[in-house]
């Protein structure tokens, strides 16, 4: 058997298309969090596995070309062996993400997200967006960005 391989010898491109990223957010109660999609951003809820006492577990919010799953800690953690559990649950601790979405009418957004906890107001960048960043109830950072009017953003910089 030969040594894995390191990274300075992995092939640096891919020819296999990738069609959609998903993101799966680890959460303490998924309803809060999928009503701040379809309550307030107009997306539908595409799954819901309610669990033994009737709340969701796991479901997910869709619209246009953008999906998010929330999934309970306590369900991901319910299928570990209990020999492997304390081990999990230092694996779903502090992870951080942050979810950015382009859209093409960052005023309709923000009107949307009225009184959601604001993580950075509304500004302007050098490359050409305007951005808002709001925490959602499972704590995770979404920006929502939109294009500005004007001349494209410098070359190499991608908002």
């Amino acid at each position: 058997m030969s040594p894995p391989a390191d990274s300075s010898s992995a092939p640096t491109s891919s020819h296999a298309r990738f069609d959609k990223l998903t993101p799966v957010l680890i959460v303490d109660a998924v309803e809060p969090c999928l009503a701040f999609w379809t309550e307030r951003l107009g997306f539908r809820q595409a799954n819901a596995v309610p669990g033994d006492d009737g709340r969701l577990v796991f479901a997910s919010a869709e619209r246009d070309a953008i999906e998010v799953m929330y999934q309970t800690r306590a369900s991901v953690l319910a299928v570990e062996p209990e020999a492997t559990r304390a081990e999990r649950a230092r694996d779903l601790a502090g992870h951080a993400a942050l979810l950015f979405l382009e859209v093409d009418d960052l005023d309709a957004v923000e009107r949307a997200l009225a009184g959601v906890p604001v993580v950075k107001a509304r500004h302007e960048t050098f490359y050409g967006t305007a951005e808002l960043y709001v925490r959602e109830p499972g704590g995770t950072t979404v920006g929502f960005s939109m294009r500005l009017p004007g001349p494209p953003a410098p070359a190499g910089v991608d908002p």
